[in-house]
């Protein structure tokens, strides 16, 4: 009996291995095609009855959970709760959030005001679901994060001496796609075990080609001024020099990224077109734990990256590190809500627990800020990752110049060593606005104005 023939007896798509797989256990312990072909139909009618079968409780539960997802996804049953914050996300991002919500292992969700479509999970969604993880949920570029380092030295230093901060820049970052320097840099974190998996062992030396660069997009190092109302990070009330960062885990994180999703459209392949980017992966089972260790590696090269970007340009300076904060939005994490363990998948959302600190960026002629999260449960403690684009990067080509860009970032006191069009300021939602719209998620300690931004230049 095979997938075929299975299949034309009724069992999903999602389901046919598990059916192989016990005609095979069926068959070993010598039953016959007729009485086996009798026993499948029995496990379709009722599946239920047959969950904790030595041979057809595999196949029983894969029927079980197939006919969840139907009943979620053909509306026959409710999505599970979630909410969005902000009055201006396009439809395309509250139904991609509205699908996720239809997974069988969703428990909870919530859309930020900077959301927008991506692949499966929409930028800015937040996913908490059970006993399961989402590649996609997390995103392609794994562990991308921020990091705010305050400097020793003059905020003035911006208007009076450029030069130094600029060379500092030029000397010790590379941005864009197969960026690298030509000696690489030393982390501890490439001495750490990346065997555990094929893929994490295929793309080692790669990370060690990339250690300490930074992607293209709409990552950026860039300094600028960062302003205390009141005494925060060990520091006193006032104006700071600071270094801004935000990228990823490069090129092996979106390696990392692919392989895993792949492998959850294999072992899922009954989900719908709409929904096929967001299969999951089990945690009890080989290649959810094989995820998570990759992710977690790769949180690990993500955060060495930014560590190195920010010692290689303060010991250039030779201004000492005054301060620091740093954060991941694209993750997931082990948490507890509403005393319920789950997974929670922040993808380009902010983590935002009681009194936890956070970095928010704006555009590149728009501040960013520091903030403190209110362990809001609604949102299941998350904030936005950003602005949040207000149009596609193509539009963003067709609409604007470099004239019009020079013009809004010279209004704002903005140089920009290297870029591209499609990240304009105007393409971005109004900072402002976003953070008024999550005012109950967040509060703001601190406020970041770039003034020296360098980004991936035109590829």
């Amino acid at each position: 009996m095979n997938a075929k023939q299975l299949t034309q007896m009724g069992v999903p798509e999602g389901a046919t291995r598990a059916a192989v797989r016990a005609v095979a256990l069926a068959a070993q312990g010598g039953l016959r095609k007729k009485a086996l072909k009798a026993q499948i139909e029995a496990v379709i009618a009722a599946p239920d009855r047959f969950v904790e079968d030595a041979i057809f409780g595999e196949l029983a539960r894969a029927l079980e959970a197939s006919a969840a997802l139907r009943r979620r996804l053909d509306g026959h049953a409710p999505p599970a709760p979630y909410q969005v914050w902000g009055a201006d996300i396009d439809g395309g991002a509250i139904a991609q959030m509205e699908a996720a919500c239809r997974l069988p292992i969703a428990a909870r969700g919530a859309l930020m005001p900077d959301a927008h479509m991506g692949y499966g999970l929409p930028i800015g969604g937040v996913l908490a679901t059970r006993g399961a993880v989402v590649p996609y949920a997390v995103g392609v570029d794994i562990a991308c994060r921020m990091r705010l380092s305050v400097l020793d030295m003059p905020p003035e230093a911006l208007d009076d001496t450029p030069a130094p901060l600029v060379e500092a820049l030029e000397a010790e970052t590379r941005l864009g796609l197969g960026a690298r320097f030509a000696k690489p840099r030393q982390h501890a974190v490439m001495d750490e075990d990346w065997s555990f998996s094929s893929i994490t062992a295929h793309v080692k030396d790669l990370a060690y080609q990339q250690l300490g660069t930074t992607g293209s997009g709409n990552h950026f190092v860039e300094f600028g001024v960062l302003t205390l109302p009141q005494p925060d990070l060990g520091l006193a009330a006032g104006r700071y020099l600071a270094l801004l960062s935000h990228s990823g885990s490069r090129g092996p994180g979106g390696k990392v990224a692919k392989h895993f999703s792949d492998l959850a459209m294999k072992i899922r392949p009954g989900l719908p077109k709409a929904l096929k980017h967001l299969a999951w992966l089990d945690m009890d089972s080989e290649a959810g734990q094989a995820y998570w260790a990759a992710m977690m590696l790769m949180g690990r090269f993500s955060a060495a990256n930014h560590a190195l970007i920010h010692e290689h340009v303060a010991a250039h300076l030779k201004a000492p590190i005054l301060a620091h904060v740093e954060n991941h939005h694209n993750f997931a994490w082990h948490e507890v809500h509403d005393g319920e363990a789950l997974i929670v998948h922040r993808k380009g959302a902010t983590p935002a627990g009681a009194g936890v600190l956070g970095i928010i960026p704006g555009s590149m002629g728009a501040p960013g800020y520091l903030v403190r999260g209110l362990g809001a449960s609604a949102s299941l403690a998350s904030a936005s990752h950003g602005a949040g684009r207000a149009m596609s990067r193509n539009e963003a080509r067709a609409r604007f110049s470099w004239r019009e860009i020079r013009a809004h970032l010279d209004a704002h006191q903005v140089t920009l060593l290297s870029g591209d069009v499609d990240e304009a300021p105007m393409a971005y939602k109004d900072i402002e606005a976003v953070m008024d719209a999550q005012a109950d998620l967040v509060t703001r300690v601190g406020r970041f104005d770039p003034r020296l931004v360098k980004m991936a230049p035109a590829e």
